[in-house]
């Protein structure tokens, strides 16, 4: 075994983690679920069987990853936060075969007690506030909060708020991280990093 778990966790046969894991106190991980490298999970994580989970991922404690949620490399899953992936569930009514994939993108952060509808992709270095309802796609690079989420902003892949306007016209609007000096550029309505570092 080349990841640490915690003598309390439970890790069923046949699931696959990555070197340099970590796997905190009264966490599962179900047979099927393929997890990354440097990936956390912390205390009382649950993660389903038809769940894959990139490297240097970090889930927060009280977070459960359902059946039909995919998380590419570097996502920051916040405390408390939800997926949800039946959109219309019934204690009475079976509907396993209706599981809807809910994919959150390369570096994106889903902040604390937020709730992602599933069916939706949240887009690259997106960053959803603490308290969250995201019902829809995000973009690439958006920032959103409220309920249910609206866009208020940009952010770098930093983390920091880009000075860009929500929506692009005809000229291109540019801005710079101060803490990378990455170029990021708006237009048409989506924002695009230059030089991918």
């Amino acid at each position: 075994m080349n990841f640490m778990k915690h003598d309390t966790a439970i890790i069923d046969e046949g699931a696959v983690i990555g070197s340099d894991s970590r796997v905190w106190h009264w966490a599962h991980v179900c047979g099927g679920a393929r997890i990354g490298k440097g990936v956390s999970l912390g205390q009382n994580v649950f993660v389903g069987n038809k769940v894959t989970i990139g490297d240097k991922c970090k889930i927060q404690n009280n977070v459960s990853v359902y059946d039909n949620v995919h998380l590419e490399e570097g996502v920051f899953c916040g405390p408390s936060m939800v997926f949800t992936n039946v959109y219309n569930p019934r204690s009475l009514v079976e509907r396993k075969d209706e599981y809807l994939d809910t994919l959150v993108k390369k570096g994106a952060t889903l902040g604390a007690n937020c709730t992602i509808v599933c069916g939706i992709t949240v887009g690259e270095y997106a960053f959803v506030g603490a308290g969250t309802v995201v019902n829809k796609d995000v973009k690439p690079f958006a920032l959103v909060v409220g309920v249910p989420a609206k866009q208020i902003g940009w952010m770098s892949a930093y983390g920091e708020k880009l000075n860009l306007p929500l929506t692009g016209d005809s000229a291109t609007a540019t801005a710079i991280c101060e803490h990378t000096g990455d170029l990021y550029k708006l237009a048409e309505g989506c924002v695009t990093r230059a030089g991918n570092k």
